[in-house]
Formats: C-alpha cells, structure tokens, sequence
C-alpha cells in the first residue's frame, strides 16, 4: 500500500484505500454491532397487534390475467366469441376491443377449502388452503408505469417511498449484517422504472432497498479485488472513520451523506454475512428440488425464493421478488399478453410457479409461514375480451384495471378463501371493490401500523403510504 500524502483530502484517501467497500466502512462497525431498529419519527407509533414480523411481495410486472388463473368465469365459456354486450366503451390501453374470449386454461376447486384456481399454475394449486384471493381489486390507471408506481408506492408518479421502505422506516430490521429491505430482480432485465420501484423517497435514504443479483457476487463491488492483511485494514478503516466523521460534521450532518455512510457500514457487515446466506450448500437436496433449483425453467425464481427464506431467516424485513421485467422487446420479459396470452402466460408461469409454491411449502414446514406474510400482486388484470379490431376473436388480452386479482398468505389471514367479485365476465370489480390503500392498509395492519399513524413530514405535509385514503380489507382477516 503506498504511502498515505501529507495532508490527505477525503477523495484521495477513497481512491488508494483497499479497493472495496470494506475500505469505506466506518471504524464503528469493528467495535461492536451497528445500531438500529428506527422508529417512525423517533415516536412509539399507536399500533394493532401484530400478526406478521416479516413480509414478502412477489411482483409480477405486465398485468396477470385475473380470467385464466383466479377468477373463474363461466360465463365466459357461454358467450365465448360474442360482442361484449352493452353499450359501454371500456378504456383500454390500446383501444382495441374484440370478442369475448373464454379461460384459456381449465379451473378447478382446490384443497379442502374448494378455491378456484387453474391449470396455469398446477403447482400453486396444490397450496391452495394457503391462499387469500381478492378477486375485486381496481387500479387508477391502466397504464404499466404509473400503474407499478401505485402498487409499490401507492402513487402514479415516482419520487414516492415504496412499502419496503415505508416498513424500513417504521419497523426497522432485526438483523444487523444484512439490509432491512431486499429487492431480487428477474434475471433477464429490471422492470421498467428501475429502483424507483423500491425508492426511499422523501425517507431518509437508508431505508431505499437493497439490489442483490445473481452469481458469487449478489452486490455489486462488494469485495476487494485484493484481500488485505486484517490488522492493515483495521489501521485504514480507523483513519477512515474519523475522516468521514469530520466531513459529516462540517457539512451540519447531512442526511444523505450519513446515509451512505452506513451504507459503507452495512456493505463491510455484508462482506462477511451475505456469502453465508446466499451459499446454498448447506441445504438438502429435497428442499433445492422443492424450489425447482434442479430444472433450467425454474432455476432463476427458484434461487430467488430459496434466498427470499434464508433472508428471513436470518431477520431481513421485507424482501421484494420480481417476476418479469422492462416492456417490449419479444419475447416480453413479463406478464403482457398482449400479442398472444396464452402463449405468454404459459411461459411466464412456467419459471415462477413451483418456486412460489416451494416458498410457502417451505416456510409452512418450518414454522415461519405463521408470522410471515407473503404477497402475490400485479399492477392491474387483463381485459376478458381479446386485443382486436371489433368482431374480430384475436389472442392477445389488453390491460385491465376495472377489476382483477391478487392473493395474500400467512400471517393473519383466512385461508382458502376468495373476497369480492367481479361481473360474471371478469371486467369489472362489482362486489368489495379494494384499492392499492386498502390493500396497504390491510398489509400495514397485519404487521402491527396503523396506516394512518405512519407518517413523514415533507414539503409542508404529513405523507402516508396510503395518502389520505384506505380502509383496511377486515373480510380476509382471520
């Protein structure tokens, strides 16, 4: 290591320091375990009981058809290849609409509790008295970028903070090594939006997810390309430490700057507690084929879902999977049907639906599935009518926000059990209409907030996740 110039400024330091993060974490870090665990504001927040300690969001980007998978409409059987009937002209995003067109995939009631559920996701099906439909959600927009906005952020714009951060903020974690809040994008490419997705927002930026990709190296940078002796490191951090502490302090402790910081500390805590977690080595044969490790279709939702139970493990809050990515492009990398449906969902299923099913099995066998809470969403449905010119019977479906599905399971929940409705073709949301407030109420409650009571104060107003709406949905409560 070459020696250190008279009078060192920060910029140099960084630049000849160890090479990897491990060279920008704070001293602190080797003293003792970092603190933690923040509370919204620095108050107790008023509180329900608590049903879940943690949380999953499987995120399925481009628009799940509500028809072919939860939903089950026999009437669309019936009139399959007729007119839409009235006189309504529904919005849609490409303003084509053709003929009704029935399920593309056989339903049949499941387990003991007789949920309907399809032959797209045969797996799922098997987990069924795990499950918590709501068949009746509505979104503002069909449009995919607002409309992601909305479900992760319950916005249409970015610049909002995302659940994972709202419970970054008002929960903290119960680990120190690994992040609060984990995102684990597809492998073929991030959603359109990119880390606006899992934003921190207006919150303090500590509390924005954590990207982990794939291979030996799940974080970017996260290691030296040189390993240093261990006494030289210590020397450098020390240094390092009092260096950042003085930039902190001359610039009035700078929220952002302080953010990053311990982001530095947290990479350093990573350093050591992320290749154990994401190690898969000690687990057994029969749990890599539960995930699907073992077949080339599913190998990628797979690890993601094994990783998702052994981020829980080990007291990560909230972990973010996505099941598909950026628009456009063929084929899609995600769930918009738009050319052909069927063809679309089949091969979107194929990767996601053992994995998910393993993740529930899984944390079922071991006890966590009690107080973890998953979540099964996509920013809207798909229209049951195809994406054709008038009286034409085409194959693709348009987007859907009038009404379509999303499931819950876990913590707090009736299982095996379906709330509201649509109308008998699957258009509209007729019956319990839930809205992404609600569905944020509903999830914030089951972790023990309050929606209302959630709050941060920015630009002259008190935010929410749920703005000044939500209720949350009492009728899958257990």
């Amino acid at each position: 290591m070459r020696a250190i110039p008279a009078g060192p400024q920060r910029r140099d330091f960084l630049e000849f320091s160890l090479g990897g993060l491990a060279a920008a974490a704070l001293h602190g870090l080797l003293n003792g375990p970092a603190r933690g665990k923040p509370a919204a504001g620095g108050q107790p927040l008023p509180r329900p009981v608590a049903r879940a300690k943690r949380a999953v969001h499987i995120c399925l980007v481009g628009g799940l058809s509500q028809v072919d998978s939860f939903d089950h409409k026999p009437e669309l059987d019936r009139l399959h290849g007729k007119p839409l009937p009235g006189k309504e002209k529904p919005e849609v995003f490409f303003n084509s609409v053709g003929l009704l067109r029935r399920s593309e995939w056989a339903f049949r009631q499941r387990g003991q509790s007789g949920l309907w559920i399809s032959e797209l996701f045969p797996h799922l099906a098997t987990v069924a008295d795990e499950l918590t439909v709501i068949r009746s959600m509505v979104a503002d927009t069909p449009n995919h970028m607002p409309a992601m906005f909305q479900e992760n952020t319950g916005f249409q714009s970015n610049g909002f903070p995302s659940l994972g951060s709202w419970l970054s903020y008002g929960l903290g974690n119960d680990t120190d090594n690994l992040p609060t809040f984990a995102v684990l994008p597809d492998s073929r490419s991030l959603p359109n939006g990119d880390s606006s997705n899992w934003s921190s927002g207006f919150l303090p930026a500590r509390h924005q997810g954590t990207l982990l990709g794939g291979g030996p190296q799940p974080v970017r940078d996260l290691f030296a390309p040189t390993p240093s002796e261990p006494a030289r490191e210590k020397e450098a951090l020390g240094l390092l430490e009092a260096i950042n502490r003085s930039h902190l302090q001359a610039r009035g402790d700078n929220g952002l700057l302080a953010a990053r910081l311990r982001s530095y500390e947290l990479a350093a805590r990573m350093q050591t507690s992320l290749p154990e977690v994401t190690r898969f080595t000690d687990e057994s044969a029969e749990t890599l084929q539960l995930y699907g490790l073992d077949r080339p279709e599913t190998a990628d939702c797979g690890r993601r879902c094994l990783l998702t139970r052994r981020l829980l493990e080990r007291g990560v809050r909230f972990v973010q999977i996505y099941s598909g990515g950026a628009f456009g492009g063929q084929p899609r990398h995600g769930w918009d049907g738009h050319e052909d449906n069927r063809q679309n969902h089949s091969a979107e299923a194929r990767l996601i639906d053992q994995p998910v099913a393993g993740l529930i099995k899984d944390l079922r066998r071991r006890g966590l599935l009690d107080d973890t809470l998953i979540l099964f969403t996509s920013e809207f449905g798909r229209t049951p009518f195809t994406q054709s010119g008038a009286g034409t019977l085409g194959l693709g479906r348009d987007h859907n926000a009038t009404g379509f599905s999303v499931w819950l399971a876990g913590a707090g929940l009736r299982h095996g059990h379906a709330y509201g409705e649509t109308d008998p073709l699957g258009w509209k949301a007729v019956s319990d209409p839930v809205t992404w407030p609600d569905f944020h109420a509903t999830v914030l409650h089951l972790l023990g907030i309050d929606h209302r009571a959630l709050t941060f104060y920015h630009n002259g107003i008190e935010r929410r996740l749920t703005n000044v709406h939500g209720e949350v949905v009492r009728g899958i409560l257990a």
